[in-house]
């Protein structure tokens, strides 16, 4: 089957908004055996929006199309399906009871201009959006079933699970589907990983399985693909094929599938019932953030400490003027400081992550020397290094956060706090 994605919409066409839609969609289209042939991206433009409905009706066996559904003027969906298909708009009066119903639930005054979204195509079937007001439809326009979407993330994602995959399963008639598994890593770059990890679709039998790789600095993301009829053969045939992975990969690997280096650590802390503070000074607040907007902080993340320069720091955590201050950084300052911190906020565990910026060997090659301690009432453990300079100083912090996290999610499991890498 030939399938088709065409996202809408002049934000995503200039770059305004990142399309994470297109990504989902193709995504879990293979997952589930369905490769996509095409994707286009248009502007809400009536005539460029036509001349992609009728090409793609053309070329292909089913399209899905993301965007263009609401109430506003730029949402052009609805009218352009329907003149693609050479039917008239009409309003379906089910689905504008919908929207009336979910406005009074909510005790909203339903503009008048909502009732645009209960106009469809006439030979349109509704696709349910249980949870909008955007109606999604299938259509047939040329030769291919066309499946309407809302640009919404969370409504596209229940529909295209809900009803979207399944009308093309049965419509492609096909059994097979994917298993996909997910590998997250810190420390490991592209190449390096892909030696590491030579020879391993040769230990699948037929060489079913596939590798590959997606770096999105500062992680790296490491796939094993693999097709087939039933699931549940699917995932026995990989179980030796991810412990291979694990293996070779040791302690780079921080998550797994829909797992998060953040989650992790907090699930972690979570089974301890244990509680975390942070102070940090080059990330900018960033390590805090990433762990407190978490669905699982709010039991286990207490505070988070934010400045620029080692004397607030010290002032913030009462420690004696010049310990953060006065000349390059050390080993014990930094350990002073997290033990410091568990006393000041009370908490089980500390993260203290701190840039030495007065020891930096080559602006222009390399970071200034981060400091990372992790501190409980037994322990101190300590962490330094000097990322590479591989683009500005936002990556940097990005690659700083990465492995203040890092750091953290070792202590916690029992590895080594610091290992040589391929980032500095």
């Amino acid at each position: 089957m030939r399938i088709e994605i065409i996202c809408t919409g002049d934000e995503i066409l200039t770059g305004k908004t990142v399309n994470t839609n297109f990504s989902h969609i193709s995504r879990k289209l293979e997952e589930v055996g369905l490769s996509v042939s095409w994707g286009t991206t248009v502007g809400d433009d009536r005539d460029t929006l036509l001349e992609a409905f009728r090409l793609a009706g053309d070329r292909g066996d089913a399209v899905i199309v993301n965007g263009g559904l609401g109430p506003t003027v730029d949402d052009l969906s609805q009218e352009i399906a329907a003149k693609a298909a050479g039917v008239n708009l009409v309003l379906n009066e089910h689905w504008l009871e919908r929207i009336e119903a979910l406005f009074r639930r909510y005790n909203l005054v339903m503009q008048p201009n909502n009732r645009k979204q209960a106009l469809l195509p006439a030979t349109a079937e509704i696709i349910d959006n249980p949870i909008g007001t955007a109606c999604g439809f299938e259509l047939t326009i040329g030769r291919a079933s066309f499946y309407f979407t809302p640009g919404v993330p969370k409504e596209l994602h229940l529909m295209l699970d809900a009803e979207v995959i399944p009308r093309l399963l049965a419509r492609s008639g096909t059994p097979t589907i994917s298993r996909v598994k997910r590998f997250h890593s810190f420390g490991l770059g592209e190449s390096h990983a892909d030696s590491l990890l030579e020879g391993i679709e040769g230990l699948a039998p037929n060489r079913g399985v596939k590798l590959g790789f997606q770096s999105h600095f500062p992680q790296l993301e490491t796939k094993l693909a693999l097709r087939g009829a039933d699931p549940a053969e699917l995932a026995r045939r990989l179980l030796p094929i991810e412990a291979e992975v694990r293996k070779r990969l040791g302690n780079f690997i921080v998550a797994e599938d829909d797992d998060t280096l953040e989650g992790i650590i907090l699930a972690a802390l979570k089974r301890k019932r244990a509680s975390l503070s942070v102070v940090e000074t080059f990330t900018g607040g960033r390590i805090a953030a990433r762990l407190a907007a978490h669905p699982d902080a709010e039991s286990v993340f207490r505070r988070g400490l934010v400045a620029q320069a080692g004397s607030e720091i010290e002032a913030l955590l009462n420690l004696a003027v010049g310990t953060l201050s006065n000349g390059p950084l050390t080993e014990k300052a930094i350990k002073d400081a997290a033990c410091a911190t568990l006393l000041v906020t009370h908490s089980t565990y500390a993260l203290v992550a701190l840039a030495d910026r007065d020891k930096i060997a080559d602006p222009a090659a390399c970071s200034p020397t981060l400091w990372f301690a992790i501190a409980t009432g037994q322990q101190v453990a300590v962490r330094s290094s000097r990322l590479l300079r591989f683009g500005d100083k936002e990556i940097l912090r990005a690659g700083a956060v990465e492995m203040g996290l890092d750091s953290l999610r070792r202590f916690l499991q029992g590895l080594p706090v610091e290992e040589k890498n391929d980032f500095g």
